[in-house]
């Protein structure tokens, strides 16, 4: 972090309304300030990992790089913010984003109630702690995610499942029953749900105002009428692909009267350093000194 500080130094006494963006593992002070940041070692040690998995069974990495992302986006939102405060003071700043914030800041939930109650998190797979049944259950062919989140809900799931009369047992008649005897209620559940496809599923619950939905295969995720309604996927030329093109994923937010564009391919690794740091008055001389120190 000392370069990057010295980066910061530098620039500012050419610009003082530079924003500059820090994103390292741990923050650029504290003990552990010069480790390296990875996602899933940070997302283990700020919390995350040990929230997720099976009840009962050890613990697993998401399926994405959800610690890594969330720091972008955060930085994303300082960004903004850093550009609105110097529109108001003719100043900028240096933005600090760390893995490691970004993961504490994720726990959420999980963290006010160790904070306020002592409570530990644990793993719940895919079921919720206290919403039963709400869990993802296996069909004839994939999977399906299914919840009642109240006592009328799950006399219409039940209803669906064919199986009306299990609202009525006293071990499943309140949501507090339920959450007590949930392993006797989802073994019912996953001999009931894997008699059937999920489309079939799909079109019983449909209009049912339970929350109800596949869990998709990138295939059914990209052939899905709402993704190709809300423009989530853009081509854009790209030289170095066979096909001339390069897919990418959409803007996940929209706007009214700016809406959000792709107006070039991805910029390879470095290609603009040079050229975004002239536009902030940094000169031949001055840039080769830069990189000399290692700062870009």
């Amino acid at each position: 972090m000392e370069k990057m500080n010295l980066g910061y130094d530098v620039l500012r006494e050419v610009n003082p309304r530079i924003i500059f963006t820090s994103v390292s593992g741990y923050g650029p002070d504290g003990p552990f300030a010069s480790r390296a940041g990875y996602d899933m070692i940070t997302g283990a040690e700020a919390g995350l990992l040990h929230l997720q998995g099976e009840r009962g069974r050890g613990p697993v990495k998401a399926g994405i790089a959800v610690t890594d992302l969330s720091t972008g986006l955060y930085a994303h939102g300082a960004i903004l913010a850093a550009l609105h405060a110097r529109h108001r003071t003719g100043v900028g700043q240096k933005i600090d984003a760390s893995l490691f914030e970004t993961q504490v800041a994720l726990l959420m939930h999980s963290a006010m109630a160790w904070l306020n109650q002592k409570q530990e998190g644990t793993r719940w797979g895919a079921q919720h702690p206290s919403v039963v049944p709400y869990d993802a259950f296996k069909t004839k062919d994939l999977y399906i995610v299914c919840g009642a989140v109240n006592d009328k809900q799950f006399l219409k799931l039940c209803t669906i499942l064919g199986k009306p009369e299990l609202a009525k047992e006293e071990r499943f008649g309140d949501g507090q029953s339920r959450v007590d005897n949930r392993d006797d209620l989802h073994a019912i559940l996953d001999d009931l749900f894997v008699l059937k496809t999920t489309d079939e599923w799909m079109a019983l619950f449909d209009g049912t105002g339970l929350p109800y939905g596949p869990i998709n295969n990138m295939e059914r995720v990209f052939e899905h009428p709402q993704t190709e309604a809300r423009e989530m996927v853009h081509d854009v030329p790209y030289e170095h692909a066979t096909s001339g093109k390069l897919s990418l994923l959409g803007p996940a937010v929209k706007m009214s009267d700016t809406k959000p564009t792709i107006r070039r391919r991805p910029p390879l690794h470095g290609e603009h350093t040079a050229e975004v740091l002239q536009e902030y008055g940094i000169d031949a001389r001055e840039l080769d000194a830069l990189k000399k120190d290692g700062v870009v």
